[in-house]
Formats: C-alpha cells, sequence, structure tokens
C-alpha cells in the first residue's frame, strides 16, 4: 500500500472534483464539510476520506441539492443519496468518480466492479463513449496539472486497454462480411498512445471489416510490406506526441510514396497533433479527422 495516493492538496481536489478551490474552502469554513490537516508550513492537506466525500457532496450539488441542505445531512445518508440518484438517472457521474478512485489507489477490484455495473444496462461502445472517453479527457488534465503520476495514467489505462482487447477478440472471431477494403491500424514512430487506435479498430471489427493491428512506433518503410498482400487499404494511425508539428509535412509526403505504389489506398489520421493542419495543405491521398466519431461515420 506504500504507492497509494493518501494526501491531497486543496488544488488535487479542484482538478478531481471540478468544484473550485476558493468553493471548497468557502464549504469548509462555512459549513464543516471537510477537516483538513495542516503540515508544517500551514498547508492545507486532505485524506481518501475527505476526497471521497467532496465527490460525493459534489454529486449531490450537481443534482440540485443545496450545500446549505447537504451540510446538515448526517454522514452515512450522503453516499445513500448518492446511490439513490445513481439508481434513478444515469451512472456517468458516478462511474466516473469510482474509476478516478480505482485510479488514486491502484485499485483493480474497484475498476472492475464499477465496469461491470455499467456493463448490466450499456453495450461497450455505450461505456466507451459515454464513460471512458470524458475519463481520459479528464485523465490528460490530471496529468499536466500534476494530480496523477505516470504510474496511476498507466495502471487505468491498462486496464481500459484490457476491455478493449477482450471485446476486439469476440468479434473477431466472426468472418469479416465488409471485404471490399482493409484497414490497418498503426501508430508512427515514437508515438505509444494507443488507446483511441486501439478502439478504432474494435469498432471496425464489429462493424464487420477485415483490421490488420500492427501497434506503436511503426516506421513508414515497414508498411509498404502491406500492399504486397492488399489492395484498397485503408492506413489509419492516431497522431498523439507525434510526429512533431514541424515534422508533419516531411512525414506525409513521406507516406504519400507508400500511397503512390497503391491506386486507391489511403491514409486517414486523428489526433491531437493534427487539430491545425488543413485539408488543403495534405496530399490528396490523405485525410484528416478531428474525432472518432467522425472517422467512424464516414466507413
Amino acid at each position: 500500500m506504500n504507492n497509494v495516493k493518501k494526501s491531497f492538496s486543496i488544488r488535487d481536489l479542484e482538478n478531481l472534483s471540478g468544484i473550485k478551490a476558493h468553493t471548497i474552502r468557502i464549504w469548509e469554513k462555512r459549513y464543516n464539510l471537510f477537516s483538513p490537516e495542516r503540515t508544517d508550513t500551514n498547508i492545507r492537506t486532505y485524506n481518501l476520506v475527505s476526497l471521497q466525500k467532496l465527490l460525493n457532496v459534489t454529486m449531490l450539488y450537481n443534482n440540485g441539492y443545496k450545500i446549505s441542505k447537504i451540510a446538515k445531512l448526517d454522514e452515512v445518508k450522503i453516499p445513500t443519496l448518492v446511490r439513490e440518484i445513481v439508481a434513478q438517472n444515469s451512472e456517468k457521474s458516478h462511474a466516473l468518480n469510482s474509476l478516478k478512485l480505482s485510479m488514486l489507489n491502484f485499485d483493480q477490484a474497484l475498476f472492475l466492479k464499477t465496469y461491470n455495473s455499467l456493463l448490466q444496462d450499456r453495450t461497450f461502445t455505450q461505456i466507451f463513449k459515454e464513460v471512458f472517453i470524458p475519463f481520459l479527457n479528464e485523465l490528460g488534465l490530471l496529468w499536466q496539472t500534476h494530480t496523477i503520476s505516470p504510474a496511476h495514467e498507466h495502471f487505468v489505462s491498462n486496464l481500459i486497454k484490457q476491455k478493449i482487447y477482450i471485446h476486439t477478440e469476440q468479434v473477431q472471431l466472426n468472418e469479416p462480411t465488409q471485404k471490399d477494403q482493409v484497414f490497418v491500424l498503426f501508430l508512427p514512430e515514437n508515438e505509444i498512445h494507443e488507446i483511441g487506435l486501439l478502439y478504432i479498430n474494435y469498432e471496425l471489427a464489429n462493424k464487420g471489416y477485415k483490421t490488420i493491428y500492427l501497434g506503436q512506433t511503426m516506421p513508414v518503410e515497414s508498411l509498404v510490406d502491406l500492399l504486397k498482400y492488399y489492395s484498397n487499404i485503408r492506413f489509419i494511425s492516431y497522431f498523439t506526441v507525434s510526429p512533431a508539428a514541424n515534422d508533419l509535412e516531411d512525414y506525409f509526403n513521406s507516406f504519400q510514396e507508400v500511397l503512390d505504389m497503391s491506386p486507391g489506398s489511403k491514409l486517414y489520421v486523428l489526433g491531437h497533433q493534427i487539430q491545425q493542419v488543413s485539408d488543403k495543405k495534405l496530399p490528396s491521398s490523405v485525410k484528416i479527422f478531428r474525432s472518432i466519431n467522425e472517422l467512424l461515420e464516414t466507413v
């Protein structure tokens, strides 16, 4: 348990709950909702119990409860009301809070319990779009603000990837029904962020397409081998951190040389690195997409 994060700053609480630090201080001072400890330099720190309470209070607050009313509730009543809200409405907010807690405590059992609860009345696609994507977006912000460590990110990312692998294998047991094109999915050199690409692979396989998943850090020249086996290939890649913005033009020109060997084949690209790229500056066989949904709607 030595790796479990047990102490949180007020900025950590703000980042994790979405409630401004100033508001948390008001709730603490006016309503005695939390009891922070103090460091030797008189800085507030909060334990895991305070964090969990704040996440529950936030859910009640976001569902119409006044903070003055919440403050008067018995401690055991707060999670009971949260469970009632979850039962009546969407589990999305509760699930996001549970996923945060599972990540912070490296708690695989809590992650699996949360996921299995969602799976009772949702498809995997719905869970990924409604819960995992918002969670992953928040994860990026938490990492950037140093609220979580790379260990936290890797832990929960690998659990999400595990679920994608399981569902992908299930659909790949069936023979492809869409045989007019083949999708080859890969990440460029020095790129390792593959959750988005893995999910696209799942959705394409679920639609009945043949997919070939090559994974992380693939050199362009290695993709030429695919042209010996298939025509009309749709290469799909996800540029999260690589190539760098000033290397994109060279990368696309290099890839166009591969596409020239296979008339009809194309490269589809998503990710942070291409958000500012104009279609007008791209080779004719390269197309960029602003989101996973935009790509999936075209196939």
